[in-house]
């Protein structure tokens, strides 16, 4: 159990990067459709509980030290280059993600140049990437229950100040910009995009676990335990939506207004996810291309951590809403490459 534990905390510190530790992401795919929000996110539950349970089997039955084996195993020969190719690129991106919103953090949170911010952050990655995989799982790992602690702390704090009533609250949250026309459609591309982003390092993880079970119970927690957090931070920012609108790290603003100390934890909570998810993407991102013993692996990141520094300074709350976005759409076809596989090996099981 301890094995499927720590599975499922560097999945949850994975997914867990900018977007949502500072509540932009889900301001923008479950907020942004009032109460109905509660309805995507225990749509978003379910669905990443299966999927990371069935992408961690897979990877625990391939034993494979990297994504590409089990795309072209559930893809076939076609379909797994085009969701190798998908996949890899948005690594990438979702990694610029993050480096934007260090930016931001350091620069609501301490008064910064954004473009410093971000350089720290892309600094701090490429020396975390010299580590080994173990290391950098528990690192990732790690940070995962104090975030958790935090977001708790906010939470009781919003619905003990809360000034409106829920259908103020609603007609207030409605207003806000949404990268959905819909609840159900933001739940399933916020599901998307994260599973496209995470399917590497989560396959990776399951690869790295010889208990087939082991491995699919820790998907299975993790994607739970996400589903949670996600009802957590969309209620949180729901009963004080008229207070964080426009606001780019939400969750930051709303601690701040509990104490200058509590905005502190949360910035540290916040920087510490960036840097989770930052490091898990350009590890999968930079391993899909390179080995990390081979001679050109510390020049590739260095390369790799420059170009993403350049890309973030398009700003933070227009990659949420506009790359997640694009991601989210095209990582459907792996989402349906996922359900497909799951039954056709159901189906040799029952055989």
């Amino acid at each position: 159990m301890k094995r499927s534990l720590q599975m499922a905390g560097a999945f949850v510190g994975l997914i867990v990067g900018a977007g949502f530790a500072s509540g932009q992401e889900i301001l923008q795919y479950f907020t942004s459709f009032g109460y109905w929000g509660i309805a995507g996110g225990i749509v978003a539950t379910a669905l990443f509980a299966f999927l990371g349970m069935t992408l961690a089997q897979l990877g625990s039955q391939l034993q494979t030290t990297s994504h590409k084996a089990v795309i072209y195993h559930i893809g076939g020969r076609y379909l797994g280059l085009v969701l190798d190719i998908l996949i890899t690129f948005f690594l990438f991106g979702v990694a610029v993600v993050m480096f934007a919103g260090a930016g931001s953090t350091f620069e609501q949170m301490f008064g910064m140049d954004a473009r410093i911010g971000s350089i720290v952050m892309v600094v701090l990655t490429i020396l975390t990437l010299l580590l080994n995989l173990k290391n950098i799982l528990n690192l990732i790992a790690a940070i995962t229950p104090y975030l958790l602690l935090v977001i708790l702390i906010i939470l009781g704090y919003s619905l003990a100040t809360m000034d409106l009533s829920l259908l103020e609250a609603h007609a207030v949250a409605v207003e806000q910009p949404s990268a959905a026309t819909n609840w159900f459609l933001g739940a399933l591309l916020y599901v998307s995009y994260n599973i496209a982003c995470g399917a590497a390092l989560l396959i990776v993880m399951g690869g790295a676990e010889k208990d087939r079970r082991i491995a699919g119970i820790g998907g299975a927690l993790g994607g739970a335990l996400l589903g949670v957090m996600i009802i957590l931070v969309h209620i949180t920012l729901l009963v004080k939506v008229d207070t964080i609108a426009g606001v780019d790290l939400p969750t930051l603003a709303l601690a701040t207004q509990i104490h200058p100390v509590v905005g502190v934890l949360m910035a540290v909570a916040l920087l510490g996810m960036i840097y989770n998810t930052a490091v898990g993407m350009f590890y999968s991102f930079t391993v899909r291309f390179v080995a990390p013993d081979h001679k050109s692996f510390k020049f590739v990141i260095v390369v790799v951590g420059i170009a993403g520094y350049v890309a973030s300074l398009v700003g933070f709350t227009t990659l949420v809403g506009q790359v997640y976005s694009t991601v989210g759409y095209l990582g459907f076809a792996l989402m349906a490459t996922i359900v497909v596989a799951w039954f056709r090996a159901r189906q040799r099981r029952v055989a």
